[in-house]
């Protein structure tokens, strides 16, 4: 597991530059946060949708590649509960389901009181390729 955090961390220059840490993964699943800044903010002063989107695709990625075999997200979805303004978010990703070719994703959105702030939903197809190649194991 430790490869794949790894992995994440040094790739997903997305995640990096929207501020999104990875806490933890293990096979199935992950947990990621975001400290909310000024910059995740929409019009409204709440926190844009794009921003809770991009941090639940970044533990659904985690949690679908977990297993070390390549994983592409194909279909997602988003209901988004409540609004957040400050503090923490946190997104925990856990695998509904998964077979040679699909894998089924739950992603829970919090804030740092333990608050539902959204759900997503995920689907990946799981490629014929590793996540890792040579380079990245060394």
């Amino acid at each position: 597991m430790q490869q794949t955090c790894d992995f994440f961390r040094e790739h997903d220059h997305f995640a990096r530059h929207a501020g999104i840490e990875l806490i933890d993964a293990r096979p199935g699943w992950a947990k990621v946060k975001m400290a909310i800044q000024p910059f995740h903010l929409n019009g409204a002063g709440t926190v844009h949708g794009g921003a809770i989107f991009t941090l639940a695709d970044f533990a659904f990625a985690v949690a679908s590649n977990s297993r070390g075999q390549l994983a592409m997200g194909i279909n997602t979805s988003t209901s988004f509960l409540k609004a957040a303004c400050e503090g923490v978010l946190f997104a925990e990703a856990e695998e509904v389901s998964l077979n040679r070719r699909l894998g089924s994703y739950q992603v829970r959105i919090t804030d740092d009181h333990q608050e539902l702030i959204a759900l997503f939903q995920g689907t990946a197809y799981r490629k014929d390729e590793p996540l890792f190649t040579p380079r990245d194991a060394d």
